[in-house]
């Protein structure tokens, strides 16, 4: 069985072979620890996710502010609720839809915050809204590690600009990452759940890292191409 230490570090290598961004790289972590909240022992936090949920709901309905977001975390907290371990949330389907659930919490709050603050500076707010998802989604261990480097990380290396798709798209390969990851141990994953319960095993994830592999090398191909040019002149 795959730990959330193992979870994070192998998508801390597959982001790095993506992104530059911290921010980016600290999603793709999160992400990666987003699947195992179907867990029975992690079932306290969903009823404090669905909770919260209601709390940001009914707050920003009566400050007639978006409060799609509350139903977007309740949304969440009751997927993992009625999700078995190693089930809807770590297959293709569900992995997609929780993808786009958390980026649109991330997007509509940094909208908000962004139209309700003098705060230009898009980056530093997204870095507070990755914090607040690290005290949701993070093993309390892990968020010991993950926050103190991932603010040195902020103070060494300049965030720069970002997409909102960067932000999907940085979420999805955590998630994917955990997935494929998890198809290694010998319970394998129901990689099409709901709709079929046939299982995948390893053979699925050699196949994604070798699909990764390709697409993070056609990523890159520019910057390895000046590379290749600047040591022929040399």
């Amino acid at each position: 069985m795959s730990s959330y230490k193992e979870h994070s570090i192998f998508a801390l290598l597959l982001a790095c072979m993506f992104f530059h961004s911290p921010l980016l790289i600290a999603l793709t972590i999160i992400g990666a620890n987003i699947p195992d909240f179907d867990h029975k022992f992690k079932k306290d936090n969903v009823y404090k996710m669905i909770i919260l949920g209601l709390i940001m709901f009914i707050s920003l309905y009566i400050l007639k502010l978006p409060y799609y977001i509350g139903l977007i975390v309740i949304f969440l907290g009751v997927t993992f609720y009625f999700s078995e371990h190693r089930s809807f949330t770590h297959s293709l389907f569900g992995i997609l839809i929780l993808a786009a659930a958390v980026s649109l919490i991330l997007i509509w709050g940094l909208q908000l915050i962004t139209t309700f603050t003098i705060v230009n500076e898009h980056y530093m707010i997204l870095a507070v809204l990755i914090v607040l998802l690290g005290f949701l989604f993070l093993n309390k261990k892990l968020l010991m590690i993950f926050l103190p480097i991932f603010f040195i990380c902020l103070f060494i290396v300049k965030a720069g600009d970002f997409t909102y798709i960067e932000i999907v798209v940085s979420l999805f390969l955590g998630l994917l990452s955990h997935i494929v990851l998890d198809s290694f141990t010998s319970s394998g994953i129901k990689l099409f759940a709901p709709l079929s319960s046939k299982k995948v095993y390893k053979s699925f994830g050699l196949i994604m890292i070798f699909i990764l592999v390709i697409l993070s090398i056609m990523f890159h191909a520019s910057e390895l191409f000046k590379i290749f040019e600047m040591y022929i002149q040399y």
